[in-house]
């Protein structure tokens, strides 16, 4: 068993690209990913899951087709399967994901945006 901690600053100071998640835990089948956001990401959903979204620094917006929910540091949001949303960062935030292992970052829009899965840092 590890018995060290996970710094997470340490961890997002290891990679620079934006909406490339990095898995930094695992906790049964859900895995913690850390995501680097700014701009608009695609408009998808997931089907098979919810999201949790826990905003580290910075603000992200989460869209909606009918409305928008804001976070800023400290605050978390869960999308909840199955619904259409876009993640939106006008400045850079860093943002801690909960989700299932193998959870395509794109849901099912796909495109340049999609990310490979279990990145570990």
């Amino acid at each position: 068993m590890n018995f060290e901690s996970i710094n997470l600053e340490a961890k997002f100071a290891c990679f620079s690209d934006h909406w490339s998640p990095r898995v930094v835990a695992e906790l049964n089948d859900y895995q913690f990913k850390l995501v680097k956001a700014e701009g608009e990401f695609v408009w998808h959903s997931h089907q098979e899951t919810a999201e949790a979204f826990i905003v580290v620094e910075g603000t992200l917006e989460i869209e909606f087709r009918d409305g928008t929910v804001t976070l800023s540091a400290g605050e978390l949001f869960v999308v909840p399967k199955g619904v259409e949303h876009r993640p939106v960062a006008r400045g850079e935030c860093k943002i801690l994901l909960l989700e299932p292992r193998n959870v395509v970052n794109t849901g099912n829009a796909g495109g340049e945006l999609t990310a490979k899965n279990d990145v570990w840092i």
